[in-house]
């Protein structure tokens, strides 16, 4: 279960660093929301799997990685709307 959830955070982690960038110049329009939408796919999926086998790595990484994706998606599209004032 340790490298599960040391994996699990890693891979996690990684979103961190575009939304650190994107919060500071405000810019995500290189972030394809299609991207975005797939990685939500894949890993709401990953969280329901991990729900139905009641596997804490999966569900802890997936559940984080879902938000961060939510977050990423809503930063772009507020973004983009900055842009267009």
């Amino acid at each position: 279960m340790l490298i599960g959830l040391i994996a699990g955070a890693l891979t996690t982690a990684g979103y961190l660093p575009q939304i650190v960038k994107g919060y500071r110049t405000k810019r995500l329009e290189d972030v394809s929301y299609l991207l975005l939408l797939m990685l939500l796919a894949g890993m709401a999926l990953w969280l329901v799997y991990g729900l139905l086998n009641w596997s804490l790595p999966i569900i802890a990484a997936n559940l984080i990685a879902v938000v961060l994706i939510v977050v990423l998606i809503a930063m772009k599209r507020r973004y983009a709307a900055m842009a267009k004032q």
